[in-house]
């Protein structure tokens, strides 16, 4: 039935008074605690209390708060800028790719519940860009659709492993560690690694993307 998808829901409920909140305010303060605080901080309570209003008026707008977080998620794909196709296909995915990164970075929470993007307007939008640029590529259909849930799935990896949020203190002790084991020579061939000097974690993901398209849609 369509009133289960809260996009073919009227904002708000129809009985009683004119509701003061609009499910975009609602959204929006949302994705504020969410940004500031974290997910797990995104109660109804806590949105009441940053809207300044009763938790009953926002049942008003949502069931509850798995749609609340749908609308976040929707919300934010709304950021994408989608570009006319320029013809080449892999170079247009992942500079959707690297916007999608950028997302998530401005966006932390995002990566605790989406992989691919939830299917409200914003998330449709998306999926019909994508399916645009590669209209006239030879790959199947369902091809097309993995390449998609397969580079949604590697930015939210990618932003998810890059925040560099992790503690000074614990990064030294885990590389002392490291080196200690390869002092000792359990780690021979960690040890005989020899990564490429002055390349960027960011330099590589686009380089890892495009190889990884490549192997979904032009094999």
């Amino acid at each position: 039935m369509s009133d289960d998808v809260i996009w073919m829901r009227p904002d708000h409920s129809t009985v009683g008074r004119p509701a003061r909140l609009t499910r975009e305010a609602l959204t929006r303060a949302a994705v504020r605690v969410a940004d500031a605080e974290g997910l797990a901080a995104v109660t109804m309570r806590s949105i009441a209390s940053e809207l300044g209003t009763g938790g009953g008026s926002l049942y008003r707008h949502v069931t509850g708060r798995d749609e609340l977080v749908d609308l976040m998620v929707d919300h934010v794909a709304g950021e994408y800028v989608l570009e006319a196709p320029t013809g080449d296909g892999i170079a247009d995915l992942t500079a959707l790719a690297l916007q999608g990164l950028a997302i998530h970075r401005r966006h932390r929470w995002l990566g605790e519940v989406v992989a691919t993007p939830v299917l409200g307007p914003h998330g449709l939008a998306l999926t019909e860009h994508v399916l645009t640029v590669l209209e006239r590529h030879p790959a199947a259909d369902g091809r097309k659709l993995v390449a998609f849930a397969t580079m949604n799935a590697l930015t939210t990896a990618y932003a998810r492993s890059g925040h560099g949020d992790q503690d000074p203190a614990r990064a030294r002790g885990q590389a002392a560690y490291i080196a200690h084991l390869v002092a000792e020579g359990r780690l021979p061939r960690l040890a005989a690694l020899r990564p490429e000097v002055g390349v960027e974690p960011d330099e590589v993901f686009p380089v890892m993307l495009r190889r990884v398209l490549r192997g979904l849609l032009d094999d």
